[in-house]
């Protein structure tokens, strides 16, 4: 016999699998999962859910090797000069890696920006490996961007 699918409503597999339902909508229209209206509420397919969610938590940079490397640091917080000099990255590239959302603004102290140390300790230890000028380095989620040929990227 044929083995059929499992369909839980959407807001129960956000919930239960610890995604966004907006997230989980975006998947479904782009087809990446499986779905049906049931009395009016979305049912979309748990085992499909459950893979996305593996993938997705996967892909967080904060479970990156690189990134627990420096996990000791977050939380402190150092200025984007000082940050600058220490890591050696320059200033305008931090003001943007911060604009993206790379790395997490921890407030303002007068004109000083400050910014989480963890953060930046991974940032500048992808940009040490692989950067160049011209180089993207970070997918919008800052996890290390991976190019589809590799005499581009290198």
């Amino acid at each position: 016999m044929v083995t059929l699918p499992t369909l839980i409503p959407l807001s129960e597999a956000a919930r239960k699998y610890g995604l966004e339902e907006a997230y989980l909508r975006q998947m479904v229209e782009k087809g990446k999962i499986r779905a049906a209206m049931v009395a009016g509420e979305m049912v979309v397919s748990e085992d499909e859910v459950r893979g996305e969610a593996i993938e997705v938590k996967a892909l967080r940079k904060e479970d990156l090797p690189e990134y627990q490397m420096y996990s000791h640091l977050k939380g402190n917080s150092i200025w984007i000069s000082e940050a600058s000099r220490q890591y050696r990255v320059p200033h305008q590239t931090l003001v943007r890696w911060v604009k993206a959302g790379y790395i997490k603004q921890l407030g303002m102290e007068g004109n000083k920006v400050l910014i989480d140390e963890a953060d930046i300790a991974y940032c500048s230890e992808i940009y040490r490996k692989r950067g160049r000028q011209g180089r993207i380095l970070f997918n919008e989620d800052g996890t290390p961007y991976k190019p589809k040929t590799r005499s581009i990227a290198y």
